[in-house]
């Protein structure tokens, strides 16, 4: 009898270990700034599901530098580095930003260096202000100013910086920075011009009424949570924050945080980050 309980007690420790995850969280935030010499900084925002009492995120880049990892209030917590995953516990903290630095997603080959990044989740990232695109592997979700916001997947995004110029340069001329201005200019619009394109492919670049917004709903793969969300965006006006409809459905924070980034991966809304809250855009 001892031994089949402790052999059940086995079993049982066994199940919770496969179908328990070992870290659960959601990544609200990703952003990464680039800087001239080609170095990188990571800061990504992570919510821990509740009672996690720790969470492993895997590093972006093998080598990493000055890793800082606190609470929202800006409370250090403690964490260890194994290998390329970086361990953190979590204590009471229902928000988790992480920031570090790495050389590792910066290639450079000539004057045109590209920034490589493979993740399931979408992204931004800001390029030096003297910086010229010169090429992207996807069409970008948003473009403003020197910040770009990548789709989830395998992405990279080629630049020039203005003033290192070409070695066909003329002595103290301009025309290789001039060149690269102006393939970085044409590159942003066509970019642009084709996601407005397929932005506005359903609706003609109109605003939907309720009932074609509710038609075009029940031809998509959503929950009922999903749906009554988008619903109340639209009712609001087509923005609305992310506290608000969370509230509106009736989802706990994690819940929600997940619904919101799935919506977003399948292009139906825009997350747009504040200082003090997020809101939520619908793109129709």
């Amino acid at each position: 009898m001892r031994d089949k309980l402790v052999s059940f007690i086995s079993l049982l420790a066994l199940m919770i270990i496969l179908f328990h995850p070992v870290s659960a969280y959601t990544v609200s935030s990703l952003t990464l700034t680039v800087y001239g010499d080609g170095y990188v900084g990571v800061t990504y925002e992570v919510l821990p599901e509740e009672y996690e009492a720790q969470i492993q995120l895997p590093l972006l880049a093998e080598h990493v530098e000055n890793v800082v990892v606190e609470d929202a209030d800006g409370n250090p917590l403690n964490f260890r580095v194994d290998g390329d995953i970086l361990a953190v516990y979590t204590g009471s903290a229902d928000v988790i930003r992480v920031s570090y630095y790495t050389p590792d997603l910066t290639s450079k080959e000539g004057i045109v260096w590209t920034l490589k990044l493979s993740t399931n989740e979408s992204f931004t990232v800001i390029l030096p202000d003297n910086a010229v695109v010169v090429d992207l592997s996807d069409i970008p979700l948003e473009i403003a100013g020197n910040s770009i916001t990548m789709p989830p997947g395998d992405q990279s995004i080629s630049y020039t910086i203005e003033g290192r110029g070409p070695p066909w340069k003329s002595d103290g001329g301009s025309s290789g920075g001039l060149y690269y201005l102006v393939a970085g200019i044409v590159l942003a619009g066509g970019a642009t011009y084709l996601l407005l394109k397929r932005r506005s492919s359903v609706f003609g670049g109109r605003t939907p009424t309720r009932e074609e917004f509710e038609e075009k709903l029940s031809n998509l793969d959503l929950n009922e949570d999903e749906r009554r969300a988008l619903l109340y965006i639209f009712d609001k006006g087509g923005k609305a924050s992310q506290a608000e409809v969370r509230e509106a459905v009736g989802l706990p924070k994690t819940t929600a945080w997940r619904m919101f980034k799935r919506l977003e991966r399948m292009g139906l809304v825009k997350i747009l980050r504040g200082k003090k809250e997020n809101w939520v855009e619908l793109r129709f």
